[in-house]
């Protein structure tokens, strides 16, 4: 299998993006939140999911391991193909996919295209124990969006949607020094987070 691909990028359409490797392309399906971190003629690194068929070998790249984590979660999903979860992701990107399904935000889901009520909620349904347990204890028993207007609720939860993207306790609070999370929603928090870590 392959593991990453990493190459120049010649080509990019509609959820496709062509890396060069070694004079050799390699069309890899994708989402539009890696195709809006890609650049024609620059070189990338995409992660990659291959899906083989008798009638067919497609490749499905994305500009992160975190993306590619959420995108095998939702092929995990019954009654969700590689469009489905391409789409949710090309809407969401992993960061606000994580946590919609933590904090049972079923628009943000229905957001995309072909996906409905019932497979959002599904999808939540499926895979809010696999996003782990951590803020359970915070979310309401109510199936709706719940409401967040304490910092401290926001914080316990972007931190644990960061613990589920893979980055340890350490780095999230390196990542949350300087960081004035009051007022700031937990997409917000997350995001600051991610731009820090990015910039050490």
């Amino acid at each position: 299998m392959f593991f990453y691909l990493n190459g120049e990028i010649t080509l990019m359409e509609e959820n496709l993006a062509v890396v060069d490797c070694g004079g050799v392309g390699y069309g890899c399906r994708t989402s539009n939140y890696t195709l809006s971190k890609l650049k024609t003629g620059q070189k990338a690194r995409l992660y990659t999911y291959c899906n083989i068929r008798e009638d067919a070998f497609d490749i499905y790249g994305f500009s992160t391991r975190d993306e590619l984590r959420c995108f095998e979660l939702l092929l995990g999903v019954t009654g969700v193909g590689p469009k489905a979860a391409l789409a949710i992701l090309s809407v969401t990107g992993p960061e606000r996919f994580s946590l919609a399904i933590m904090t049972q935000d079923e628009k943000a889901l229905t957001a995309a295209a072909g996906v409905g009520k019932k497979l959002a909620q599904r999808i939540i349904l499926e895979l809010k124990d696999k996003l782990g347990t951590v803020v359970q204890d915070s979310l309401p028993i109510s199936g709706a969006a719940p409401s967040l207007p304490t910092a401290g609720g926001n914080l316990a939860l972007a931190q644990a949607a960061l613990a589920e993207l893979g980055y340890h306790q350490a780095e999230i609070a390196a990542s949350l020094k300087g960081i004035k999370t009051e007022g700031m929603t937990t997409e917000e928090i997350v995001r600051q987070c991610l731009r820090a870590m990015v910039m050490r």
